[in-house]
C-alpha cells in the first residue's frame, strides 16, 4: 500500500499543478468564465479580493502548492482536503454544461464536469486515508468502549466487595453472638455453683459442729 500512495499521489496531483501553472502564467483566460462564481464567493469570505483575475490566480496557487504537497506526500489529507475544497467553485465556473445551448458544448463541459467530479471523489478518498491507522473517530469510540467496560468491571467489583463486607459482617456478629451467650452462661452456671456453696455452708459448719462434741 505505500508503494501504491507513492505513485498514485503524484498522479492525482498532476492535473492541479498543470492546471494552476496555467492559470497563473494566463489568469485572464478563465477570469470572465470565473467571475460569476468566484465573486459572489469572495463578497462572502473576508479578506478576498473582488478582482476575478486575482481570485484565479488565488486558486491556482493553491491548485499548485497543495498539488505539489500532495505529490511529495506532505499534509496529503489536508493538501487533499484544500484541493477538493478549490476544485468546487473551479467546476461550477468552469464547467456548467447546464448553461450551453449547443449540443456538443453541452456535452463536452458535461465530460469535463463529470471528470472533475470524478477527482473530487479520489480527493477526498485521499483525505480519508489514516495510512492503516485507526481514524480519530475510530479511537475515540474504542475509548469510549473502553470506558464503558472499565466502568461495569468497576461496579461488578465494587458489588463483590459489598457482597462480601456483608457476609464478613453477619460472621462477625454470629460470633459475638456466639460469645455473649457462651459468657452469659459461663456466669450463670458460676453464680448456681456459688448459690449451692453457699447453701451448702450451714451443713458443713454443723457437720464440723458434731465432730467436735
Amino acid at each position: 500500500m505505500a508503494v501504491l500512495r507513492k505513485c498514485a499521489r503524484p498522479m492525482l496531483a498532476s492535473a492541479f499543478v498543470a492546471g494552476g501553472l496555467s492559470t497563473l502564467r494566463a489568469p485572464e483566460r478563465v477570469a470572465p468564465a470565473a467571475e460569476p462564481v468566484a465573486v459572489p464567493v469572495a463578497s462572502r469570505v473576508p479578506r478576498l479580493p473582488e478582482d476575478p483575475e486575482q481570485l484565479v490566480r488565488i486558486n491556482g496557487a493553491v491548485h499548485v502548492g497543495a498539488g505539489l504537497l500532495l505529490a511529495a506526500g506532505i499534509a496529503p489529507r489536508l493538501a487533499a482536503l484544500a484541493l477538493a475544497g478549490t476544485l468546487v467553485p473551479t467546476t461550477l465556473a468552469g464547467h456548467a454544461w447546464w448553461k450551453e445551448k449547443d449540443p456538443e458544448q453541452r456535452a463536452q463541459q458535461r465530460t469535463q464536469f463529470l471528470k472533475n467530479v470524478s477527482l473530487m471523489g479520489g480527493l477526498l478518498i485521499t483525505a480519508a486515508d489514516t495510512h492503516g491507522k485507526p481514524s480519530a473517530a475510530y479511537r475515540a469510540r474504542g475509548a469510549a468502549a473502553s470506558g464503558r467496560s472499565s466502568a461495569r468491571r468497576a461496579r461488578r467489583d465494587a458489588t463483590h466487595t459489598l457482597r462480601d463486607a456483608t457476609h464478613t459482617l453477619r460472621d462477625a456478629t454470629g460470633t459475638v453472638r456466639g460469645v455473649t451467650l457462651g459468657a452469659t452462661r459461663g456466669a450463670t452456671q458460676s453464680v448456681r455453683g456459688a448459690a449451692d456453696h453457699v447453701r451448702a455452708l450451714p451443713a458443713q459448719a454443723q457437720q464440723a459442729i458434731d465432730k467436735h462434741l
